[in-house]
């Protein structure tokens, strides 16, 4: 065992005690087309920690009222998000204001949510564990506790940290989960990166160029020499966020009906139904108003699976999204000077979206099934955890 810093919230003095790592180590090698994972030293990988996160990740039980998991909106089979939202559904089908994100090599990633506003993917969970409209959970001490009374833990930590659940640990478990959730040896990488010529045919290999010519596309969405995140990582006013809160009559929105059956809808069609909740993206980090409605930009590794698109899930389809870009966003104060009208020709939109069909990872289907190696259902406790809590201590506190 060996003791390590901790970070995040522990190291802010709000959680103790320090973190233990225990168990065998993993040492993942980065698929082709992505580079080297880093791993923070505080929350070396460990084959007990993922599995413990696995666990934690797939466990309704962790909602207050038993019903959500983190993978009833980041869903297994549907490229851990959900298709059926635009923006997802929390505890007792409230509303939240964007779409769930895909969590493929999160670890890559140097902010997370949409806006950026949490830095470390140890403390990220807690978000949503605490948020009224997600899993309601009443407090962090009441997730510690409600966990250790549960009997599927019982030994886990311990195995894992060398010690009990605490609020550090049950981060640093789903951290560690989501971490090793790399995807990558794609259609594209072995193309590009692995020098086989027939992985992509004629129209993707356009489509390619048109991503890095015409459609100016690998301005945000970066490729490298050796390796490509498909993001720099930054933020950006498209319109489209702006369009929702200061013009949000002129919004069509497409409307599943069935499998493959969509209907345009507007907003005024829309009008007695819940309004969408405020959002001005990072400035709610920052409070610059020059980032008002800018948000982040999303890597397009495995885009093709990840429907809807944008923060908040408007467009259900690729073709969608190119067209908006395309049209070059929507024109406002702080839009990003790197949305233009890019004039493409039906034949160049067809075989960019073409191309992004290729950044699919190979891995796909071994993750979800890894996924649901898990539980979902288990008893619910009969006993309240504050009430369990209470009677553990009995009188040994004054």
């Amino acid at each position: 065992m060996k003791n390590v810093l901790p970070i995040g919230l522990a190291a802010a003095g709000l959680l103790l005690p320090l973190a233990i790592s225990a168990g065998t180590p993993v040492n993942l090698t980065p698929p082709l087309g992505l580079p080297a994972l880093f791993i923070p030293e505080a929350n070396p990988l460990t084959q007990e920690k993922i599995d413990l996160g696995r666990k934690l990740f797939m466990d309704r039980r962790l909602s207050h009222n038993n019903v959500m998991s983190c993978a009833m909106c980041h869903v297994p089979e549907q490229g851990f998000t959900s298709h059926e939202l635009g923006a997802a559904i929390g505890l007792q089908g409230r509303s939240l204001r964007r779409n769930s994100p895909a969590i493929y090599n999160v670890g890559y990633q140097r902010s997370l949510f949409h806006e950026g506003r949490e830095l470390h993917l140890e403390d990220q969970v807690w978000a949503p564990l605490l948020a009224k409209n997600e899993m309601n959970m009443p407090s962090i001490g009441y997730v510690v506790e409600k966990v250790k009374m549960m009997p599927e833990y019982k030994g886990r930590f311990e195995a894992a940290f060398g010690g009990e659940a605490t609020a550090e640990r049950i981060g640093f478990a789903l951290a560690s989960y989501q971490r090793a959730m790399v995807s990558g040896n794609s259609r594209f990488d072995r193309w590009y990166y692995g020098s086989e010529k027939n992985a992509l045919n004629a129209s993707e290999q356009r489509g390619f160029d048109v991503f890095r010519g015409k459609g100016s596309c690998i301005a945000c969405h970066t490729v490298g020499e050796k390796h490509a995140l498909f993001t720099d990582h930054k933020f950006y006013n498209t319109g489209h966020g702006w369009q929702r809160s200061m013009a949000p009559e002129k919004i069509i929105h497409k409307v599943q009906l069935a499998p493959g059956v969509f209907v345009d809808v507007s907003d005024e069609q829309l009008d007695d139904f819940e309004k969408p909740l405020p959002d001005v993206g990072r400035y709610e980090v920052t409070l610059d108003p020059k980032d008002r409605w800018a948000y982040k930009t999303p890597s397009l590794r495995n885009v093709a699976i990840t429907a809807p698109y944008m923060h908040d899930g408007a467009f259900s389809t690729l073709e969608a999204v190119v067209e908006f870009y395309n049209k070059g966003g929507v024109d406002n104060e702080d839009k990003s000077p790197l949305i233009f009208p890019l004039n493409l020709t039906e034949e160049e939109k067809a075989d960019l979206v073409a191309f992004m069909k290729t950044l699919t990872g190979d891995n796909i289907d071994a993750l979800a099934q890894d996924a649901r190696r898990a539980r979902e259902n288990y008893a619910v406790p009969k006993q309240d955890p504050s009430d369990f809590y209470m009677e553990s201590i009995g009188n040994s506190r004054p």
